[in-house]
């Protein structure tokens, strides 16, 4: 029985691979498991049968069997847990790729999530400039953290890993901003991660649903 993963019917981001099943997708694909998808209206995802699976009415949710899980990071992990290849064999080479997904969903994501949203809820405010400037200097403090560790090599720590995964996605979402390209060292570390074949049938994948319902 192949999994189950819920993503949008009409996502917002329009195919540009930023929503959370995004990650799940590229795992799925480092992984080799095939995968299915069941797609969800936004007024589905409030409805009692998505709430039983994702308790706060969002997306991914993760079916296979008798297992549900909920939250991208967590299903990400589970894939790798089951599947050879996006997780280190040896114990403290695997601990620090672990503790890599959570730097990214828990000291990276938080300032960048912060910092769109002045973009999308709040230019029409007196101190909008002041308080974006603000943000772009907590992304850039963790960016310059990040660039440091990463030096020129290629991945965070060894061999591409799960860590990385879930970084490049949420480094991702600084396309366009400038920001990224602050930092030459980690501009090229997102290129490398999109640059491999799992992230393009991931990609290709997610974009197709945007095409398929925009026709």
């Amino acid at each position: 029985m192949k999994p189950v993963i819920t993503a949008f019917a009409a996502s917002p981001d329009r195919g540009q691979g930023m929503a959370r099943d995004m990650p799940v997708r590229w795992a799925f694909e480092e992984a080799g498991q095939p995968y299915d998808v069941r797609l969800v209206s936004f007024a589905e995802m409030k409805e009692p049968a998505h709430l039983a699976l994702q308790p706060f009415g969002q997306i991914p949710s993760y079916e296979e069997g008798d297992l549900s899980l909920f939250e991208s990071g967590a299903i990400v992990f589970h894939i790798a847990q089951s599947h050879a290849g996006l997780l280190p064999e040896e114990p403290k080479a695997r601990a620090r790729a672990v503790t890599w997904m959570f730097a990214a969903l828990s000291t990276i994501e938080p300032v960048i999530t912060e910092w769109e949203v002045p973009e999308y809820f709040e230019q029409d405010k007196p101190w909008y400039q002041e308080r974006q400037r603000m943000l772009d200097d907590r992304v850039r403090a963790r960016l310059r953290r990040l660039s440091v560790r990463l030096g020129s090599a290629d991945w965070l720590d060894g061999a591409f890993s799960a860590g990385d995964l879930l970084m490049v996605q949420v480094l991702r979402r600084l396309t366009g901003s400038g920001l990224l390209e602050e930092f030459p060292n980690l501009a090229a570390y997102v290129a490398r991660g999109e640059a491999r074949p799992a992230y393009g049938r991931a990609f290709a994948a997610q974009l197709a649903v945007f095409t398929v319902q925009n026709r």
